[in-house]
């Protein structure tokens, strides 16, 4: 798959190949600085201690929401040239609880189990192992998975598209939903970090 960069400036392979390894490693290293390297940060977001995870992927989601639609309004990245994978409702869901379950019990996702890996957290690693068993696992088994793998297929589905409405209206819709979130999430950590004070200074 092509970066949508590439079919709007005509880079060369060499090029792109170079851009995705400086963009992997910058990536990578802000996830790092977030905190995001560590499973005690990760795993916080459970408990309603900590919801720098929320914070930092709803701010990254709104950015590149709003940037996306301005460089599809002049042109230059048009979104129809961006590669969004199809839509299977009832797989996703079941794979979403099963990623979920992963991120509590273990405390990190696929993406920050290699950021902690290659910071050398030894936990990561046994993480990471287990993404590599459990793709494996997934492919021996793909035969007896494939009915329910391609399972309630909905095609490419935009939010847009979804509920019938312009994307004007869904780029304030979105970015409100997620200042709102935000807003929540704060009151949240805000009362389970005073109710966790007071707990310390009765013991």
């Amino acid at each position: 798959m092509e970066l949508p960069s590439v079919l709007a400036t005509n880079m060369s392979h060499t090029a792109e190949m170079a851009a995705a390894l400086v963009i992997g490693f910058g990536f990578g290293l802000v996830l790092e600085r977030a905190g995001f390297g560590r499973a005690d940060n990760l795993a916080s977001i459970f408990y309603g201690r900590d919801f720098r995870v929320m914070r930092v992927m709803f701010t990254a989601i709104v950015t590149a929401m709003i940037g996306l639609y301005f460089f599809d309004l002049a042109g230059v990245m048009p979104i129809a040239n961006i590669g969004i994978l199809p839509t299977y409702v009832l797989p996703e869901v079941v794979g979403g609880i099963l990623l979920g379950a992963g991120f509590i019990i273990g405390g990190y996702c696929p993406g920050t189990s290699i950021v902690a890996s290659m910071s050398g957290k030894v936990d990561a690693l046994f993480f990471v192992s287990g993404l590599f068993v459990g793709g494996l696992g997934f492919t021996a088994f793909y035969d007896v998975l494939a009915g329910f793998h391609s399972s309630t297929f909905m095609g490419r589905v935009l939010l847009q598209e979804y509920f019938g409405v312009s994307s004007a209206f869904m780029l304030p819709a979105v970015a409100l939903f997620a200042v709102g979130a935000l807003y929540a999430v704060t009151r949240i950590e805000a009362v389970v970090l005073r109710r966790l004070a007071a707990k310390e200074q009765k013991q």
